[in-house]
């Protein structure tokens, strides 16, 4: 499979005009933008996703409902439709739409990984809301993501104390402000 080729940011969040491989962009710690969905149903639920153990960067840990990077060339909104049905899917003949997600804000952060990966990306957060989801009538990729479930904010807050998630403090404050807001 051919490596996904990635959009280079100034310090700014601007495009520079290279393109590069997506593990080269780590490995020289080069920013580049990433988008966060949170899908929350009728209930107030979030579905969050368990990241395979085969993932190079928080493998086994619970995850918000969908992550990844913008392709060359994508803006956020379709990368986030792209992520959306390349990780999660629903059974039930259900497809998203642009216009369906709320932009939340965005942010960016510097992390390293490990020797050989450097994360220096800017996070584009996106709530998109859904009646009459289950995790019983999602489909994920199992390449991506080994389990799925629903959980309220007490739930989320929980695990977040337990370390059990990914850290996205600053998404899961804002979902938890939205979420109270309405």
């Amino acid at each position: 499979m051919k490596e996904e080729l990635i959009d280079v940011l100034d310090e700014n969040g601007i495009k520079t005009g290279r393109i590069l491989p997506r593990s080269e962009v780590h490995k020289q710690g080069l920013w580049h933008r990433i988008i966060v969905v949170a899908i929350v149903n009728e209930k107030n639920e979030i579905l969050i996703q368990q990241r395979s153990a085969d993932k190079d960067k928080n493998p086994n840990m619970w995850d918000i409902s969908v992550t990844g990077h913008l392709s060359a060339g994508q803006d956020s909104l379709t990368a986030a439709t792209r992520e959306i049905s390349e990780e999660v899917s629903v059974s039930l003949g259900y497809s998203v739409e642009v216009k369906d997600f709320r932009f939340m804000f965005s942010y960016r952060k510097e992390e390293k990984v490990n020797d050989e990966h450097f994360d220096r990306q800017y996070y584009d957060f996106f709530i998109l809301r859904q009646n009459g989801l289950t995790a019983d009538n999602i489909r994920f990729q199992k390449s991506e993501v080994q389990a799925i479930k629903f959980v309220s904010i007490n739930e989320l807050n929980m695990m977040r104390e337990k370390d059990l998630l990914v850290n996205r403090d600053e998404c899961y404050d804002e979902l938890a402000a939205y979420l109270f807001r309405i």
